[in-house]
């Protein structure tokens, strides 16, 4: 990305989203339904759909919401035209949302999509840990614990603390860590956990809570501790260092010393 591009917009609350989809289809349906009324014919709600992602998905770009979310608008409406036609049993519907909910809970509540980390990230950062003389480290949204459990078994010596506050992850994490001694689990906020105790906070989360995060590691955490952040930085906070882990995906860690 150029660097005199403009930056996507973190400020943005599910009402912001809401708004958007809800101009395009307002836009859409304040033109095409009177015109159809008035040719006497029948809407045609598929290309309407299709008119209306389109919308959607501009006002997305022009208000520079996150890529994730120009998508879903750009899809929203067309979906639930052509879901409407198959004649799905409602059951099926609430069914979806209540795992949906499950597994991507923190997306709903604090914009933070689950993210599963790579092998390779794994095995820099235990490189990286074992090097620490941290004694408690704290993973901010662990996700469903591969990541965690694995620096455990390879940093016997050193306690991991998990958080994580969406109800399927959280299970997962808490089955898979159940035989290391040094894995704790915790479902909840990330907000309210103290950070005082911990000589590394790592997290992989996404662009949105990061300034706020950045002020509670600041203010929680002693001098010397390292808080790791996976693909995301800080904003106009420069690192101590970056890591290139050299996965597929080109992870980078970023990484600040208090």
């Amino acid at each position: 990305m150029n660097d005199d591009s403009p930056s996507p917009r973190t400020d943005s609350p599910y009402p912001r989203q809401l708004a958007l989809q809800g101009a395009a289809i307002f836009a859409v349906l304040g033109v095409a339904w009177p015109y159809c009324l008035f040719r006497q014919q029948p809407l045609p709600w598929l290309e309407t759909s299709l008119l209306i992602g389109s919308l959607a998905f501009l006002f997305a770009c022009l208000t520079r919401q996150f890529w994730w979310w120009r998508i879903i608008h750009a899809l929203f409406a067309p979906a639930a035209v052509l879901l409407s036609g198959l004649n799905i049993d409602p059951g099926w519907y609430l069914a979806a949302f209540a795992l949906t909910f499950l597994v991507y809970r923190g997306a709903l509540t604090s914009r933070v999509p689950l993210y599963l980390s790579s092998r390779e990230t794994t095995q820099a950062l235990a490189g990286l840990l074992a090097g620490e003389s941290a004694g408690k480290i704290v993973d901010l949204g662990a996700g469903a614990g591969g990541l965690a459990c694995a620096l455990a078994r390879a940093l016997k010596d050193v306690h991991i603390s998990c958080v994580e506050n969406s109800y399927l992850p959280w299970a997962i994490g808490f089955l898979r860590a159940a035989r290391l001694p040094n894995c704790h689990w915790r479902l909840g906020s990330l907000w309210d956990v103290s950070l005082a105790e911990y000589g590394v906070a790592y997290a992989f989360l996404s662009p949105a809570p990061m300034s706020r995060l950045w002020l509670k590691v600041k203010s929680e955490m002693r001098p010397g501790a390292l808080f790791i952040s996976n693909s995301f930085p800080v904003p106009e906070v420069e690192a101590s260092a970056e890591i290139e882990v050299g996965d597929a995906r080109k992870t980078r860690l970023y990484c600040y010393r208090l």
